[in-house]
């Protein structure tokens, strides 16, 4: 049972395990060229000196379709998460409901995902045990934003987003950098100073208090659609740790000039979401109104498709070598 334990703990974060001669599925011999730990390539890309670049899944397939693109890392997107679960984006999914599609999604990759955390679902007491549990399932950090629970989704109009009060935000985080056990597991700190309409000032308090309580990054939001509050912050913040930016509402302003600023990280927050809610109203509208698949199946994927996404393949080649033969 500790054996069972280890290997699917290592298997989460990326570690590559073999024991006594026996390769267990889905784990590759260790070798000099294994991947980091989810956490550290996480922590890597905050760090980088380069632009980075994170996208959004909502669920195992979502996050496979991602690290199949190309992406280096995951948004486990709040928003998403709850809306695939039909619920509103307000803390109506429990955190033990995230952290379970958590352990999907970081079970069908091997690159870290970023959990949209939201407050930490509670005070500093639900944060810490919300850190554990996603050490536990191989999610490598959590981005906790400093509203008040239950949270209010920050691109609502007209509603009121009230904050939390800085000190006990700071040590919230402060209980979740003491609780972690892998050094490289990443708390993001995101300030919703502008988002509440607050100006420059309290956005920089914020954020200095929460990078000396420890955050491995600060993510400043903003719902503007240009990039002017966040120009304003990064030229004020002077390159005193990791930025990690959302522009979800100010999506027209080039990529480069999120570089030329310094921005650390880019999340690209909710597009497979919205993506896919397009595509199947469209399906379902067509086939509704035709009552026949003449006109959709050539532009859908396949079933095929769908079980090469499943793995399908290793299911075949395991039953080969576990199963009895004839």
């Amino acid at each position: 049972m500790v054996l069972g334990c280890v290997l699917r703990s290592a298997l989460r974060n990326g570690c590559k395990v073999r024991v006594e001669n026996m390769v267990y599925p889905g784990v590759r011999k260790m070798s000099s060229q294994s991947k980091p730990k989810k956490t550290t390539q996480l922590k890597n890309m905050l760090n980088s000196k380069e632009l980075e670049f994170i996208m959004e899944a909502h669920n195992g397939l979502s996050a496979r379709i991602v690290e199949e693109a190309g992406f280096k890392g995951i948004w486990g997107s709040g928003l998403s998460i709850s809306a695939q679960l039909g619920v509103r984006d307000s803390n109506e999914a429990s955190w033990t409901q995230v952290v379970d599609v958590m352990e999907f999604m970081s079970d069908a990759t091997s690159i870290p995902i970023l959990l949209d955390a939201d407050t930490g679902y509670g005070n500093f007491n639900n944060a810490r045990r919300l850190v554990r549990k996603l050490e536990d399932r191989g999610v490598a950090g959590a981005c906790l934003e400093d509203k008040l629970f239950p949270k209010t989704n920050s691109l609502h109009d007209g509603r009121a987003q009230p904050l939390a009060d800085i000190e006990e935000f700071a040590l919230k985080i402060k209980a979740c950098k003491d609780t972690q056990t892998d050094p490289d597991f990443c708390i993001v700190a995101r300030v919703e100073a502008f988002i509440a309409g607050w100006g420059l000032d309290e956005a920089l308090k914020r954020a200095e208090a929460y990078r000396n309580a420890g955050a491995d990054a600060i993510l400043m939001h903003s719902k503007k659609s240009d990039p002017s509050d966040i120009e304003a912050f990064m030229k004020a913040w002077n390159n005193q740790g990791p930025v990690v930016i959302v522009p979800t509402k100010y999506y027209k302003t080039p990529t480069q000039y999120f570089r030329d600023l310094g921005v650390s990280m880019v999340i690209w927050a909710n597009h497979n979401l919205r993506s896919s809610i397009t595509a199947m109203q469209g399906t379902t509208a067509t086939i509704f109104k035709e009552q026949s698949l003449t006109s959709i199946e050539q532009n859908v994927a396949t079933v095929k498709e769908v079980f090469r996404l499943q793995r399908d393949d290793e299911l075949v080649s395991a039953e080969d070598q576990y199963l009895p033969k004839n």
